[in-house]
């Protein structure tokens, strides 16, 4: 809230460790004359009081060494770290089980395939052999009087007028 150079420094000592009696009371004397940073310095306390109850958590051996590297990438930025080919030498092995599974559809298409063709060839060799089979059809010199047979079977249509009267 405020940057009053001896608030700073008493809050930053209040992190480390507990206020010593004249540093108490020189913070005293700073909040009568600032009241507005008493509830941010409340705050504050309460905070140290939490984390100094906390237990001490172990930390790895190479901590230190992972923090500087970490920030060191972070300073160069993601252009300074090596750069990988997007094709890794063996590339061709991640394909390799797509390669197989495709062939064995595609083989599997084709059998069905090819197995479809032949019900069909058998099918036609069946009509052909059927179709041989029948006698020969007969002349076209029967059908000459088709006509004049087509005319003699077929019915002649109701007389309207002779009905009309018998009834």
């Amino acid at each position: 809230m405020t940057k009053d150079p001896i608030y700073e420094q008493l809050r930053e000592i209040s992190w480390r460790r507990s206020l010593t009696s004249a540093e108490a009371s020189r913070l005293a004397g700073w909040l009568a004359a600032h009241p507005e940073a008493q509830a941010e310095w409340e705050a504050d306390a309460a905070l140290n009081e939490t984390l100094a109850a906390l237990p001490n958590v172990p930390v790895a051996s190479n901590f230190t060494a992972r923090v500087v590297q970490a920030a060191q990438r972070e300073a160069f930025g993601p252009q300074s770290s090596p750069r990988r080919s997007p094709w890794p030498a063996n590339w061709w092995l991640r394909f390799v089980p797509r390669i197989a599974l495709a062939t064995v559809v595609l083989g599997a298409g084709l059998l069905s395939y090819n197995h479809g063709q032949s019900a069909r060839r058998a099918e036609w060799a069946r009509s052909l052999a059927t179709v041989s089979q029948v006698a020969s059809l007969p002349s076209p010199e029967v059908l000459k009087d088709f006509d004049a047979i087509a005319a003699l079977s077929s019915t002649p249509s109701a007389d309207e007028e002779l009905l009309k009267v018998m009834q």
